[in-house]
């Protein structure tokens, strides 16, 4: 069990997509969730919004399911999530599990989080230090502070490493205004 990777308070994940290393592929997956609160479910887990969240209402452990349609890279999760704010429905303990579907799913983390405040960034990484290529992950609330029943999170965001172009090697862009231009239409 590891305990989960802090980033320096602000240390948003937009950042690392700014350095042209990553992207995000979060909307080519299918989401869904053990149980939601009318109107705290995917649509705010997505939203890029800090304010919103999604709130389950069930017993636990309560998971996060995204499935791709074809087997795809993942690098990173990102979670955010906030303890000042969520208190009782912080998670405490999470499962990262990946598979083909959900019938053999394998665990690949299992994190503790003590407080966290801010994102969380869990690598996914194979025995060689590869990113992982998969169908599905899920993540499952294992436990909440304070034996809390329900939980918050508050955005979670999935990356995939950006492939070296077989054409040439180009710099890599990494401010807004050459970031426009890095593709040919």
């Amino acid at each position: 069990m590891a305990t989960a990777a802090k980033t320096p308070p602000g240390a948003d994940p937009k950042q690392l997509e700014r350095t042209g290393t990553v992207r995000e592929i979060g909307a080519q997956a299918v989401w869904s969730l053990s149980s939601c609160k009318p109107g705290f479910g995917v649509d705010q887990l997505r939203d890029d919004n800090l304010e919103t969240y999604w709130q389950s209402d069930g017993s636990q452990p309560h998971l996060v399911n995204i499935q791709f349609r074809r087997k795809t890279t993942v690098k990173m999760l990102c979670i955010y999530a906030d303890y000042k704010s969520d208190e009782s429905y912080t998670p405490s303990k999470i499962s990262v599990r990946v598979g083909n579907n959900f019938h053999n799913l394998l665990e690949l983390r299992q994190l503790e989080m003590v407080e966290p405040s801010g994102w969380i960034h869990i690598p996914l990484l194979d025995l060689v230090n590869n990113p992982i290529r998969t169908f599905m992950i899920q993540i499952a609330v294992l436990a909440n502070h304070q034996n809390g029943r329900d939980t918050h999170m508050r955005q979670i965001k999935v990356y995939t490493p950006v492939e070296e172009s077989s054409i040439g090697k180009f710099p890599r862009c990494t401010t807004v205004d050459f970031m426009m231009y890095r593709t040919i239409r």
